[in-house]
This record gives structure tokens, sequence and C-alpha cells, in this order.
């Protein structure tokens, strides 16, 4: 029989490694729902309701039009399961982006991420009614224009997990385990590029528990390969 201490250090080393290979950690990967390298003009099923949306140089470029008054948006219409989803993005001039998911009749979760920051919460789910926006963590970055960075959102049961880089954030709301779909992206202002989309299908991963306990805190970046301390919060 293994001994705790070797059994604990099996569960670290497990841990670790699916960070170094960029693994999702909430989440088991299952079937794909959509992939697509966003290499060619966006046709159905994509729904662009505002913006302007074009294929440029082999990439999806999103732009606000200044006439909409509304950030750039365009969706795909799936109802997701638990899910996982991957993309990569770059500013090129536009002041915010998001990754959003819906419920049926309202917003439920996103990644908003700007040039000096990136937020992972529960949206707002009733716009002027008394339900608010539960900010999981917000904390500072350095996202410069004509840079990829790599996004991920995982959802399994009640609890969201976001990835941007290597800035990190989870949370858990009874609203994530209603009906979700219409995964999407926004862009406010002008422009950000998108490529390499992936969606699939998700199961609990059954060492969430052990790998939370070794993670930064919610807003905390992880620790480096020397261990360096995580960074502080945003204010």
């Amino acid at each position: 029989m293994k001994s705790p201490f070797l059994l604990s250090a099996l569960l670290l080393s497990c841990a670790f490694s699916a960070f170094a290979e960029d693994k999702p950690l909430l989440a088991i990967v299952g079937k794909p729902i959509y992939e697509s390298k966003l290499d060619t003009a966006l046709a159905a099923p994509w729904k662009s309701a505002k913006g302007k949306w074009e294929a440029l140089d082999g990439v999806i470029r999103g732009s606000e039009l200044p006439e909409d008054k509304h950030g750039a948006v365009t969706r795909l219409p799936n109802k997701l399961p638990d899910f996982v989803i991957e993309y990569e993005f770059k500013f090129e001039g536009a002041k915010s982006t998001s990754l959003s998911i819906n419920a049926v009749k309202d917003h439920m979760a996103r990644i908003m991420i700007t040039p000096q920051s990136v937020t992972v919460q529960r949206d707002d789910n009733d716009h002027d009614g008394p339900d608010k926006a539960i900010v999981f963590a917000r904390f500072a970055a350095d996202l410069q224009p004509g840079t990829w960075h790599k996004v991920r959102m995982e959802m399994v049961g009640d609890t969201i997990f976001g990835k941007v880089d290597d800035l990190i954030a989870w949370g858990s709301s009874d609203l994530f385990k209603q009906t979700r779909m219409a995964p999407g992206f926004t862009v406010g202002g002008q422009s950000v590029d998108f490529r390499n989309l992936k969606i699939s299908e998700a199961t609990l991963n059954p060492d969430w528990a052990t790998i939370q306990a070794t993670l930064p805190k919610p807003g905390e970046k992880m620790a480096g390969p020397a261990g360096k301390p995580a960074a502080k919060k945003a204010p």
C-alpha cells in the first residue's frame, strides 16, 4: 500500500502535469460539438447580430460599428451540455472582447477581457430586475495588441473555470445548472481577431478537488516553473 505522503505526491504530480500540458482542469474533454479554424467567412449556423465579422488573412475579425451603438456580437445557436470551449484571440485596436454564454431568456456567464484586465463572472440574469452579476475574479493583465492569447472556459454542473493565458478563476452558481445556449464572441471597439475555436462535451474531472487545492486563489496568476509568488489581485 502506498504511503499517504507518496499518494499526495503522486496527486500533486498529476495536477502540475496538467498545468504543464495546458489541459482542462475542471473537466474531462469528451466528444466535439463544434470545431473551426475560423479561417473563412462565418456562415450558418453562426448568427451575427451586431458589428462587422469578416474573414481576413486566415482569421475572423470582429469590429464594432459605430452606427450599431452596441458591441459586435456573433453566436452559435447550440444548446450546451457540460462543456469546454477553447480558442485564441488578439487585440487589433479594440477596447474589449468576451466569450459569452446565455441562458434561455438572458445572459449566464462570460470571460470579459480588456487589454488591461480579465474578469470571470456569472452574468446579471434579468437586466433591470433584482439579480446582479457575480464577479468571481477580476485581475490585472497586459494583453498587447498583435499578440495571440489563449482562452478556455470549462463549465460542469454548477461550476465555471476560466483561463486566459496563465490567469485563472473559477466559481459556482445554481444558474449554471439551467439550460446553457448560444456561445459567442463580443467585441467592443475595433477590432479583435479570432482563430482555432473548439467546443467539446465534458464531464467532471475526478481529480478536480485535488487540483483545485493546488491552484492559486481565483484572480491570481498560476505560479511559474520556479514557484514564483502569485500576482496580487487588481483593485
